[in-house]
């Protein structure tokens, strides 16, 4: 059954990144859909199968544009190892504040990684020499990806790019769906649902929890590599408090707890804020209306409404919820009426 599961959900992926290129004008808007899709299924391996609510991620992000840009400008190193370089540089980074985060737990735990991410941002911020400061990293450039000199893919046009994105992409989902359905995505729900019976049962509770900060990490530094490349820089907006809000907005609007609700609240939050922005100058004042309705009367996310809508057409004609009950409950007066 598992395996089901996940060949679903690989194939629902699949099946996106075919669907966008012909639902999507712009490549550079799909492809922005699947790199902060990427971004915000590291956040939804925290907060929806670890039950930690980061506001760090925008660091990953950060850092993981940075080391991309600054590899490529300076190292005018080929673009799989700068992407390498982009995850390693996350991990390490989400190691040490996950390190210090996971002592404590609930608002303090929120608490410290909002003060991270303050202390990133200013950091970039005055380390002018290196991240370019409000400016941030310019022309960075984007490799084709080559082989021992021969040209595999090119990445000079915005679909061309996608493409490489999309088969990054489609890579990183199966990885995550294979985690998140063995033993450590199983303990990591354990830790979720009652951290107190996990650590009585054995398992290692902050060892476990810096692990999935350490895969959130270098996956959030993947997409911010991939995001310097696709802009052409590294800008010092990667890595402020916004980008961490943002993330976690486009999961808790896909739903928590699944891989594939990441995906949706992604492209919900890229392509709504797209289309806003062309109606209005302060459409973000609109985004925000429509985020209160989504809280307000979608709690599981897009994926949990999704779920329900096919749950009610599958379900046969006439029926309706608490049928079941119903019917038993009227069984259950006849017979007291006969007897």
């Amino acid at each position: 059954m598992n395996n089901f599961m996940h060949f679903r959900y690989t194939l629902l992926v699949t099946a996106t990144v075919l669907i966008l290129p012909l639902t999507v004008s712009s490549g550079t808007l799909a492809t922005e859909v699947l790199i902060f899709a990427l971004a915000a299924l590291g956040c939804n391996l925290l907060l929806g199968y670890t039950g930690l609510m980061s506001f760090g991620q925008g660091i990953f992000l950060g850092v993981g544009s940075y080391a991309t840009g600054l590899s490529l400008l300076h190292l005018h190193v080929p673009l799989l190892p700068s992407l390498l370089i982009a995850m390693i540089i996350g991990a390490l980074a989400a190691l040490l504040v996950g390190w210090f985060s996971i002592r404590q737990r609930g608002t303090y735990f929120v608490m410290l990684t909002l003060a991270f991410a303050q202390m990133f941002y200013f950091l970039a911020y005055t380390m002018k020499d290196i991240t370019g400061g409000d400016n941030g990293l310019l022309n960075i450039p984007r490799p084709n990806l080559s082989l021992f000199g021969t040209t595999l893919l090119a990445t000079a046009t915005p679909w061309q790019y996608y493409s490489f994105v999309a088969i990054v992409f489609v890579l990183v989902f199966w990885l995550l769906q294979r985690i998140v359905d063995s033993v450590l995505g199983r303990t990591l729900l354990a830790i979720r649902d009652n951290e107190t019976r996990a650590a009585a049962v054995g398992y290692d509770i902050s060892l476990f929890k810096l692990a999935a900060f350490v895969i959130s990490g270098a996956v959030t530094g993947l997409a911010g590599g991939l995001h310097a490349m696709m802009t052409g820089l590294a800008p010092l907006s990667n890595i402020e408090y916004h980008a961490s809000e943002s993330i976690l907005i486009m999961t808790v609007v896909g739903g928590t707890g699944n891989l594939f609700a990441s995906v949706l609240g992604a492209a919900f939050y890229v392509l709504i804020g797209n289309w806003l922005s062309t109606l209005w100058p302060r459409w973000l004042m609109l985004l925000g209306l429509l985020l209160i309705a989504v809280s307000l009367y979608m709690h599981k996310g897009l994926y949990g409404v999704a779920q329900s809508l096919l749950q009610r057409l599958k379900a046969p004609c006439g029926a309706y919820p608490g049928a079941d009950a119903a019917d038993n409950v009227n069984s259950r007066a006849t017979k007291e009426k006969h007897s």
